[in-house]
């Protein structure tokens, strides 16, 4: 019996240049274990630039996101143009830096960057039918940009010695309007008034495991806010 209809909404395929596949396959297992129907998309457009990842630097190839997001989503995945939110109870984004490369343009311009416009469209729509919103690790900069006044976390905005190498992140929130919450990686922030739920992810250096626990966090939050 579906528990939920959610929509996944992927970058690519990798952490430099798309979605973080460990992210990405975490959501994926939390929401089958919870029985979830689940519709992959991604925007049909070129990545941004396509990294080696044995070396963590650009190649000359170009790569289109659909394309590439295909590998995570075992060849089922459309084109986010043609998501309807009318047809899902909640949507997720799982995080890599495709969402700041290829959902936007985070990774260049900061605070300043612009979203891709199917994926604004995406998350303004499940905003207004008042449905709920899930977005771990860099992900929350995309609703911080889109739907002003929003309360996120991406985890901590100091370093503490390296264990957030992306704390900076936490101000570029603030700067984009959005009110960041410090949360640990296996909590998640819930914005009540907006149904979005967000944790941190691999935006900490940690374990695998604890990725996997935050991210089941969020995904139960989700799934129970779709009955609410």
């Amino acid at each position: 019996m579906s528990n939920g209809r959610v929509a996944l909404v992927l970058s690519g395929c990798g952490v430099y240049d798309g979605s973080e596949i460990h992210e990405a396959s975490a959501c994926l297992v939390h929401l089958s274990r919870h029985g979830a129907s689940v519709g992959m998309y991604a925007p049909d457009v070129n990545q941004m630039h396509v990294i080696d990842h044995t070396k963590g630097e650009p190649t000359q190839e170009e790569r289109n996101v659909l394309v590439e997001s295909a590998r995570i989503a075992r060849g089922k995945v459309e084109d986010l143009s043609k998501l309807n939110a009318n047809n899902y109870d909640a949507v997720i984004f799982p995080g890599g830096f495709g969402a700041a490369k290829n959902l936007s343009t985070f990774a260049v311009d900061g605070a300043n960057c612009k979203v891709n416009e199917d994926v604004q469209n995406t998350l303004k729509a499940f905003n207004t039918a008042k449905k709920p919103i899930g977005l771990c690790c860099i992900a929350p900069v995309l609703a911080a940009k889109t739907l002003p006044g929003v309360q996120l976390t991406v985890g901590s905005d100091n370093e503490e010695g390296g264990r957030w190498p992306y704390a900076g992140t936490a101000k570029a929130l603030t700067d984009m309007g959005a009110k960041h919450h410090k949360k640990d990686v296996t909590e998640i922030h819930v914005d009540e008034i907006n149904l979005i739920v967000t944790t941190p992810a691999f935006m900490c250096e940690t374990a695998l495991h604890e990725i996997f626990d935050g991210i089941g966090n969020m995904i139960d939050k989700v799934l129970q806010l779709t009955k609410s």
